[in-house]
């Protein structure tokens, strides 16, 4: 690997030039590095839903097929269109960790426009078995794309960048994705030449996708050497095992593939829950679609704004909530539907108590983006570069299998009796649970949220310099502490996990001690008062810098209890010390958290914290400044004291 591919797969490079490139993440669009990407996996599944439910529609009101009658239709092409995920996935998540992506990318609209032409011509002859076997080979389209597009991501996108580019890429399939199914409904709806204008629009799509592709810029081969295993079943197997090796990231694949149980639940069953319960036409089915797409992408777009250009995974927690309750609330505000005649469009939008059916789905959808968006960042970020295709190869099987899940299960409620809003309020309950279970197992996810909130809504949290911060790689963050809160607003900093050397008294805090157990922080005391945990606490610092992870110090030894910068010990130095020998140089960050005095969580009241919860107010603005890293050969106390007391002079 080159240097110049090294700085980009790892965010060294590009990430401080490139975060300033551009004001968020629209500007991407004018960027050889992503739009001609973006736009050619948009191309990619519009084409695929133009087809699928135009050919749906066809063999549902057009023809009459005696071996496949219309109630079955769309679950059989449903089920090929998804088959070669489990089939393939494993192999092509190999493909595309050995070749070249922009190869494969255009490989892959090459075989695009092969199969519509010949679905073309099953079209103009109302050849179903020919069309069968299209939905089929497109589902092996989307099959050998699906790893290439979310590791060509963080190839191109430095760490500031990748929840906004996630977010434009979700966004972006699902207005492909209701755009497919609006056009393809609509033209294949033209009386007499309807299917030959569908051929037509797949070919021209397909064209389309493959000239805007030419434009995409060379992703060389992160492990060219790998030996493809050409069997998918022990393939799928090593496939999952490789991903389990990362416990955080496979819990994140488990948390995706969740969603899409989720999402497959509402989608899967808008046409009935429109006719039997909203007692809408088909016109109102695709209300519901319309609706649940522009929530999704609102939500996938608003990652960027609510996370500060960061991979915020606090937003996962967000998200989770936002769908259990908004799925809850759709279950009561559709079951005392009075009965009536099929319903118009605009009977239906006329009947205020349908606004809130609306209002439901759009804002469950929008959480959906929310917890969605973040996970699929993050998988991309922590991902081995070299095993990162294969990971996401395993998380498109897992999607697959929950997908089906999703729709056995559906099914087997529905033949049980259950209606329609009890699923959904049964989904909504199965949410709330899973995730718990998710940030429990997982709990950055739950400590990210907890600083997230801390961080947008009881401080307004300004960070400068934040940079510096690597993306990777050891390093000690060495901050000024002003209150039993600083640690939270460290971890809503950085977008790696911190772990923080605490002063052992504060675990005795019922809630802020539960806070940092979960977090992994390390107890420290003097070593007059208990040598045990004080060299315990040396040791565990010592074995956080040899992961390669980021360790926080707040070097005067405890809080201050007159808002004054205190003289640091001598800690760091025999943290340098121990790393120096395990033969580690990492940097020393200095920081300076700003504001935060007079705050109710600072000793502002006669040494005491937590006395008056609005002293200050509500909202107070506070500020983290962070300075230049210095290597660990320069560190000492007192040079490190002026540069943190510089920070905060600068306010």
């Amino acid at each position: 690997m080159t240097s110049s591919q090294a700085d980009t797969l790892q965010g060294h490079a590009a990430p401080a030039a490139a975060a300033d490139a551009h004001p968020n993440q629209f500007a991407l669009l004018k960027q050889r590095r992503f739009a001609p990407f973006f736009w050619t996996q948009f191309a990619g599944a519009a084409n695929d839903n133009l087809f699928k439910f135009a050919f749906t529609v066809m063999v549902t009101y057009q023809l009459q097929v005696a071996w496949l009658p219309p109630a079955m239709a769309g679950l059989v092409i449903g089920a090929l269109f998804i088959l070669p995920f489990l089939l393939f996935s494993a192999t092509s998540g190999q493909l595309a960790d050995k070749y070249d992506k922009r190869t494969l990318i255009l490989f892959v609209k090459r075989l695009e426009i092969f199969i519509m032409a010949l679905a073309a011509w099953g079209f103009f002859s109302a050849n179903i078995p020919i069309l069968l076997g299209c939905t089929f080979l497109m589902g092996l389209h989307s099959t050998l794309f699906g790893p290439v597009k979310f590791a060509y991501l963080p190839h191109h996108l430095n760490e500031r960048e990748l929840t906004g580019g996630n977010g434009m890429v979700e966004m972006g399939t699902f207005v492909a994705i209701l755009l497919g199914n609006v056009a393809g409904g609509l033209i294949i709806a033209v009386p007499e030449i309807g299917a030959h204008h569908v051929g037509f629009s797949c070919v021209g799509v397909a064209i389309i996708g493959r000239i805007v592709a030419h434009w995409i810029p060379a992703s060389p081969a992160t492990d060219p050497g790998l030996v493809i295993n050409w069997n998918p079943f022990t393939e799928t197997w090593r496939n999952l095992k490789l991903a389990h090796g990362n416990v955080v990231v496979f819990r994140s694949l488990l948390g995706i593939s969740w969603m899409w149980f989720f999402g497959a639940v509402f989608l899967s069953q808008f046409p009935s829950f429109a006719k039997e319960v909203l007692h809408g036409n088909e016109q109102v089915a695709s209300l519901l679609l319309v609706v649940f797409s522009i929530g999704i992408g609102t939500g996938s777009l608003m990652c960027e704004l609510l996370s500060r250009r960061h991979v915020e995974i606090g937003l996962v927690p967000l998200g989770a909530i936002g769908m259990s309750v908004f799925s809850i609330d759709l279950y009561f505000a559709s079951r005392g539907l009075p009965p009536s005649a099929a319903l118009t469009l605009s009977q239906f939008v006329a009947q205020p108590a349908h606004w809130r059916v609306m209002a439901d789905l759009a804002l469950l959808s929008l959480f959906a983006g929310l917890y969605s968006v973040p996970m699929y960042a993050l998988i991309q970020l922590r991902a081995q570069p070299t095993h990162r295709a294969r990971i996401i190869a395993a998380n498109n099987i897992l999607n697959a299998l929950f997908m089906i899940a999703s729709s056995v299960i559906a099914g087997a409620l529905l033949k049980a009796g259950f209606t329609i809003p009890q699923i959904f309020l049964l989904v909504g309950l199965a949410n709330a649970v899973v995730a718990f279970r998710i940030f429990m197992l997982v709990p950055e996810y739950l400590l990210r949220f907890v600083a997230w909130v801390a961080s947008r809504i009881v401080y307004r949290f300004k960070v400068r310099g934040d940079e510096a911060i690597p993306v990777e790689g050891p390093a000690i963050l060495a901050c000024n502490h002003v209150s039993f809160v600083d640690a939270v607003l460290l971890m809503a900093a950085s977008p790696r996990p911190i772990y923080f050397v605490m002063d052992h008294r504060i675990f005795r805090f019922p809630v802020l001690g539960a806070l940092f157990r979960l977090a992994k922080a390390i107890p420290i005391a003097p070593q007059k008062e208990d040598p045990a945990v004080y060299q315990a606490a040396f040791e565990r610092a010592a074995q956080v810098l040899r992961e390669g992870d980021l360790l926080a110090i707040f070097p005067e030894g405890g809080i201050t209890r007159d808002g004054q910068l205190q003289p640091f010990k001598g800690g760091i130095m025999k943290i340098l010390e121990q790393a120096r020998a395990d033969g580690i140089e990492p940097p020393v960050i200095p920081m300076a958290l700003t504001h935060l005095w007079g705050s109710f969580f600072s000793r502002v009241e006669q040494g005491n914290a937590m006395v008056r919860p609005f002293r200050r107010g509500v909202f107070n603005r506070v500020g983290l400044n962070v300075g230049t890293p210095v290597p660990a050969p320069q560190v000492e106390p007192v040079g490190l004291q002026a540069s943190v007391a510089k920070l905060l002079a600068a306010g």
